[in-house]
């Protein structure tokens, strides 16, 4: 069945920051809502490559060798192993892209993060 998504009104149901909720499949890779507000903590991902496409609001992406910050409508991609830390001063809405759901631990998910 081919189905439509609205990936911004997904994002924005999300009850809990800096999670990730699967909305469609293609090719091997998970598309997956998130949003955001504060900083997760330090982290890398040793498994996978993360892919960050900002729907809305404003999102740094802090690298150890410099900050990148992205607007609504920019892509990211974080190669595997590269830690990094996502901060939003405002909530910002994002869709991911990669093989797997990373694990909460492995995500940098602050304990603070419900809504």
């Amino acid at each position: 069945m081919i189905t439509k998504t609205s990936v911004g009104t997904a994002a924005r149901a999300l009850t809990e920051y800096w999670s990730q909720r699967v909305v469609a499949e293609a090719n091997g890779n998970l598309f997956k809502v998130a949003k955001g507000i504060g900083s997760t903590t330090w982290h890398a991902h040793q498994d996978q490559e993360e892919t960050f496409l900002v729907l809305d609001g404003a999102l740094t992406v802090r690298l150890r060798d410099g900050d990148v910050r992205l607007e609504a409508g920019d892509l990211l991609v974080i190669p595997r192993g590269v830690e990094h830390c996502p901060v939003a001063e405002e909530e910002v809405l994002l869709l991911l892209v990669g093989p797997d759901v990373t694990s909460t631990p492995e995500g940098g998910k602050p304990a603070w993060s419900a809504t």
